[in-house]
């Protein structure tokens, strides 16, 4: 029997089938083939829009990680963020260079004003790592050169001690006084931020960063030379700049407080670090 003959029995009267109902105006485009997709069409399907324009339209779904990174940080979750600090390190080169040349002239003018656009933060952190690590190497090396040069008999260990001394004490101290001073001004009803006050102290420790290096030479009466210079440099460049920030005749006391604690800070790196 011919394969066509089948084609020809009648299948109606079984369970479950339909009946064609092809007419003869549909039945020339049921074999026309289907339209070739653009060269930018794809085969993803797009679940419809929730809300707005009455459900019409539709959306692609974003990661689960660009949900997570799309919420505000402007609430308290936010201070726990890190995302939320990364615009206070969007600095470059060009910028640090500047201000690091502002830090060791202080009369070159003010130092809130260039920074005033865009304070950061990787001075502080930066230049406040590097000292920690340059007072606990050359410390020891001082304190190593003056030892031989007043008995090359005697032995010489390297102190430990040194690193979380020199840790402590810098981190602390660009910390905490900034964020006395912002305190205080804030109740003394003046204008003050946090940031630019971590900005300018941290700043103001990059000449001791270079003195450090001439504290090795093991005569003291140069040493004691060279820290007061560098604490005077560097109290005057915090002074001037807070005196020019806080314009207020009444609030000068917090000036010269300044002007001395950078003093002492020098003088605790001399006798602590380089005796």
């Amino acid at each position: 029997m011919e394969e066509s003959s089948y084609t020809g029995l009648p299948t109606s009267h079984l369970l479950g089938s339909v009946p064609a109902a092809i007419t003869e105006d549909n039945n020339s485009s049921k074999h026309a083939p289907a339209p070739a997709p653009g060269p930018g069409a794809n085969m993803q399907n797009f679940p419809p829009r929730n809300g707005g324009d009455g459900g019409r339209g539709y959306q692609t779904i974003g990661s689960p990680t660009e949900a997570f990174e799309q919420q505000p940080a402007n609430n308290w979750r936010g201070f726990f963020n890190v995302s939320s600090y990364s615009q206070y390190f969007n600095i470059d080169t060009d910028d640090v260079i500047t201000r690091l040349i502002s830090s060791l002239n202080p009369v070159a003018g003010d130092f809130f004003s260039k920074i005033d656009a865009n304070p950061d933060l990787y001075g502080l952190v930066w230049i406040s790592t590097t000292l920690v690590f340059i007072l606990a190497s050359l410390g020891n090396l001082g304190t190593y050169l003056m030892q031989k040069h007043a008995d090359k008999s005697s032995s010489w260990s390297f102190d430990v001690s040194y690193v979380n001394m020199a840790a402590c004490s810098i981190y602390g101290y660009t910390i905490v006084v900034p964020v006395a001073y912002y305190f205080f001004l804030q109740y003394m009803g003046s204008n003050a931020s946090l940031v630019r006050f971590w900005c300018m102290w941290g700043y103001s420790l990059t000449i001791f960063n270079i003195s450090s290096f001439l504290l090795i030479i093991p005569v003291e009466i140069l040493r004691w030379l060279i820290i007061l210079l560098s604490g005077g440099a560097s109290a005057s460049f915090v002074a001037l700049n807070l005196r020019s920030y806080i314009e207020s005749v009444d609030l000068q006391v917090a000036v010269v407080a300044a002007f001395f604690l950078q003093i002492a800070l020098a003088v605790f790196i001399k006798v602590w670090f380089f005796a």
